[in-house]
């Protein structure tokens, strides 16, 4: 039997610990742990311990043949930075232009996820990063796909980032910097998120309640102050995306 263990189960909502224990299915026992913190390790909440007894199953078509067929490699192309920052705007522009281009895409935007996949998780910081987690293991199946895999996430912390990358693989993985100054993003403020952030009504909001660490040093940089004018941002992006041959 596995053994699924989940940390940090807020219990509150629940009629009784006991009840909680008693849950057995054939795939597992959901076991209280200690919570732990975001010091102690962002992935706290979600850590998962299987069963070793799971090998890779070996098929006959693979990355290459479908790279082949697509006449492209596949590339996760990472798109992070403040809410109303322009990556959504900029990653739509960029799989039109990839598509006119003849080339296999698929955009990833984190509102649509958790519409879906991650409905179930909120805006804790473990929860955030196993947001990324999880987006990063679908890029991954999609790039072996051959497929070119775009996303657009605040994705605000670094290790969440730096894991993405080592899960998906540096040599898969271009991360796109859009920087824009939290004044800009908060003038625009499309959802409404940052009135409500400010206003104390949304807890956890990226640049005001909770951090967001900007990358060090990503393979584009992109000036969202000018997301208006989508040209030079995406001049800028295939300039890059040729070297890759992926253009």
């Amino acid at each position: 039997m596995k053994d699924i263990k989940i940390s940090a189960i807020k219990t509150a909502s629940l009629q009784s610990k006991d009840a909680l224990r008693e849950i057995e299915t054939a795939k597992g026992q959901i076991t209280l742990l200690k919570e732990q913190t975001r010091d102690d390790d962002l992935a706290g909440e979600h850590r998962l311990t299987r069963t070793k007894n799971i090998h890779t199953q070996a098929f006959s078509i693979n990355r290459a043949m479908r790279e082949n067929q697509n006449g492209h490699t596949g590339k996760v192309i990472w798109f992070t930075g403040l809410s109303g920052s322009g990556k959504s705007t900029l990653a739509n522009a960029l799989e039109l232009e990839l598509h006119e281009r003849g080339k296999h895409t698929y955009l990833l935007d984190g509102d649509n996820i958790r519409q879906g996949l991650n409905k179930d998780l909120g805006f804790t910081d473990a929860d955030r990063f196993e947001n990324i987690r999880r987006i990063a293991e679908v890029a991954k199946l999609m790039t072996d796909a051959g497929l070119i895999v775009i996303t657009a996430f605040i994705s605000p912390f670094k290790q969440g980032r730096e894991m993405a990358k080592q899960l998906i693989g540096k040599e898969n993985f271009i991360e796109v910097f859009v920087d824009t100054p939290i004044e800009v993003c908060e003038e625009r403020d499309p959802k409404g998120l940052y009135k409500k952030a400010r206003e104390g009504n949304l807890p956890n909001f990226s640049g005001i309640s909770s951090p967001y660490e900007a990358p060090e040093n990503p393979d584009i940089t992109l000036d969202g102050s000018q997301i208006k004018s989508k040209t030079y941002s995406l001049k800028k992006i295939l300039e890059f995306l040729s070297k890759s041959e992926l253009t």
